[in-house]
Formats: C-alpha cells, sequence, structure tokens
C-alpha cells in the first residue's frame, strides 16, 4: 500500500502543478473576451479567431482542471445527503462512486475521444466559421483532460482505501487555509471596522 501511496503523492502533485498553471487562463480568457468586445464595440472589427481563442482557453480550464478539482475535493456533492454521513460512510461512497461511476464514465469519453483528435489532426481540420481556428488542439484537450481525471480518479481512490485501512487520515481534511472568498471576506470586515 505504500507504493500505491507514493502513486497517488505523484499524481496529486502532477494535479496540483497542472490546475495552478492552467487556472490563469482564466485571466488570460477574460483579457482576450475584454479586448475582443473593445475592438468590436470603438473600432466595429470581430474575427472569429478571438471567439474561438476564448473558447479554447474555457475548454483549457474546464478539462485540464477537472483533475484539480477533484483533488482539492470542490466537486459538486448533495450536502443534505453528505452532511448527515459519517466520513467512513462518505469514503464508501467516493469508493463506489468513483469506480461505478467516474472511472468507467472518463475512460469511455478519453477513449472515444481520442480517434475524434486523431481525425482532425489528421484532416487538418479548420473551424466551419470565417477566420477560425485549427480544430486539432481542442480535440486534443478531450482526452488529456480526462487523462488526468482518471489519474486523478485512481489517486484518490486508492487515498479512500487507505482511509479506510486505517493507513492514513481522513484525506478529504485537508488544512488549506481560509478560501479566497473567505480571506476577502474577512478583509472587508476588517475595512468595516476600521472605518466605523
Amino acid at each position: 500500500m505504500n507504493f500505491l501511496l507514493s502513486v497517488s503523492r505523484l499524481i496529486d502533485a502532477l494535479n496540483e502543478r497542472v490546475g495552478r498553471t492552467i487556472y490563469w487562463l482564466i485571466l488570460v480568457a477574460v483579457l482576450v473576451s475584454a479586448g475582443n468586445a473593445v475592438v468590436r464595440y470603438a473600432f466595429n472589427r470581430s474575427s472569429n479567431a478571438w471567439l474561438e481563442i476564448q473558447w479554447y482557453l474555457f475548454s483549457a480550464v474546464f478539462l485540464f482542471c477537472a483533475g484539480y478539482t477533484l483533488l482539492h475535493n470542490q466537486h459538486v456533492r448533495i450536502d443534505v445527503i453528505t452532511g448527515r454521513l459519517s466520513k467512513r460512510a462518505l469514503a464508501w461512497i467516493d469508493v463506489f462512486g468513483t469506480l461505478l461511476f467516474l472511472l468507467p464514465m472518463a475512460i469511455t469519453i478519453m477513449w472515444l475521444s481520442w480517434p475524434v483528435f486523431i481525425d482532425a489532426y489528421r484532416s487538418h481540420e479548420i473551424s466551419t466559421n470565417a477566420g477560425g481556428l485549427t480544430v486539432w488542439p481542442a480535440r486534443l484537450m478531450v482526452p488529456v483532460g480526462f487523462f488526468l481525471l482518471v489519474l486523478q480518479g485512481f489517486s484518490e481512490l486508492i487515498k479512500r482505501i487507505a482511509y479506510l485501512r486505517g493507513l492514513i487520515p481522513d484525506p478529504t481534511e485537508k488544512d488549506e487555509g481560509p478560501s479566497l472568498e473567505e480571506q476577502l471576506a474577512e478583509e472587508l470586515r476588517k475595512q468595516r471596522e476600521a472605518s466605523a
């Protein structure tokens, strides 16, 4: 089990690095979007390529950060149900959910999207929009993003099984400090107290 936990730590480090690198593309997408809007309204000029760049950037963030989101346990849960369960029950739900839903779905999408990428790459597929971009980079993002998600799914499965066997503490309880939203709320509270 120690070897598997070492593999899990490597996968976690990979998705941490990818996530922290890729989430900066949100800023790039916002800047491209703002620049595109300014050029469109100020100079009455537009380009489908700039619109497609925004889509590519958003797709990269969404797909490449899926594993990062799973690593940080920030995916959607039904709090009404999960809030009433013990930590062990939640770990069992994660094990079965990963085995029965997450991994089969992610592996299937990764597997089926690879030939779509290969066809787009071989045929030099271009967007059907006038002035559009080459399509294969967007097609490649799907299998790569789901590969990262599959890896993180295996890592989370390893950690949940290790937790259930009593080998590690609860992997969902990470002390990452306050979130950005909590930090902002605290700063606003301090500013209100200072001005009062």
